[in-house]
């Protein structure tokens, strides 16, 4: 199967880096100056084991004009659009388009561009970053992709893209209920990044705060909220493993988007929280915490982009 990975960053290089070493036939669509970078010195992989360094095949966009069997989609959120452009020479008949993007708003742009029956749904979790000399970094000894039809079935093309999926280096498993892992992962996410973010400080911190650990929990209650009125309740299991994450005493946790702030990096704030607090808007429920950190985040992006006061 000829698989094409847009990206090459913490998501696209560790999964398609892995990919590559257990012989797949991995192509990775990147900008130029990644490609250079790439071509110089390898794709580095550092993981908690040891360091794998690899010869990617890479195109640009400008370079695109094989069609592939399966397009891996990297990158993050807000730069989808702009990917969609970059990929789409790539899009051929038969082609499987799996997102390893956040939140649920990317299935229907990507299926609105390319046709519902393309689009499969896709969960990734890793902890891991691109390090300032290219080098994709796991920060912890796990890392899970899991795929499937968004309506569920259980496919002959997705029993392929799961065995194409299959290897050593992480674990791949074919879902039956995508939709729900989608939304499960973004209640999570959603209740991760608007605490973290809000407060500026990690878990930790915030549930020693004075009234701490309730607004975490308040702000899980609103995320589960949304889920369950849209027609995917989390289950109590599952909701109580991110009720453990979310009160573990001294945790350093924090969300990617609460790091990319401390970076001055933009942030998915529209796919993680505003999406959401739409949907809660439209479904008539109430998300203050939520809506809080939307604006809050808002407000950073829109500082980030104004001219410094002064510059020529």
């Amino acid at each position: 199967m000829k698989i094409l990975v847009v990206g090459a960053g913490a998501t696209g290089g560790f999964f398609g880096g892995r990919l590559l070493e257990a012989g797949a036939e991995v192509t990775f669509l990147v900008r130029a100056g990644r490609a250079a970078q790439l071509a110089a010195q390898g794709l580095r992989l550092v993981t908690p084991k040891g360091e794998i360094r690899l010869t990617p095949r890479t195109v640009t966009a400008e370079s695109l004009t094989e069609v592939y069997d399966l397009i891996i989609i990297a990158v993050k959120a807000y730069g989808l659009i702009s990917a969609m452009r970059d990929f789409a020479p790539a899009v051929g008949p038969n082609t499987v388009i799996l997102p390893l993007l956040n939140g649920l708003g990317h299935v229907e742009v990507l299926q609105s561009r390319f046709g519902e029956t393309k689009v499969f749904g896709g969960v990734c979790a890793i902890v891991a970053f691109l390090a300032p000399d290219g080098a994709v970094v796991q920060g912890a000894d796990f890392a899970t992709l899991t795929h499937g039809e968004l309506d569920g079935r259980v496919t002959p093309r997705a029993e392929a893209v799961q065995a194409a999926l299959a290897n050593p280096g992480f674990s791949a498993s074919l879902s039956s209920h995508i939709r729900q892992d989608l939304w499960n992962k973004w209640v999570m996410l959603a209740s991760l990044a608007a605490t973290t973010c809000l407060m500026r400080a990690p878990i930790g911190e915030i549930e020693a705060a004075p009234g701490g650990d309730v607004f975490l929990l308040g702000t899980l209650s609103e995320a589960a909220a949304v889920a369950a009125s849209s027609g995917h309740p989390c289950s109590d299991e599952w909701l109580q493993r991110v009720r453990t994450i979310l009160t573990t005493k001294g945790s350093p946790m924090t969300a990617s988007m609460y790091r990319d702030m401390q970076s001055d990096a933009p942030v998915e704030v529209e796919a993680i929280l505003g999406d959401l607090v739409r949907r809660a808007e439209a479904l008539g429920v109430p998300t203050p915490r939520l809506a809080a950190a939307r604006t809050a985040l808002e407000v950073y992006s829109a500082r980030r982009k104004a001219p410094m006061e002064g510059a020529a």
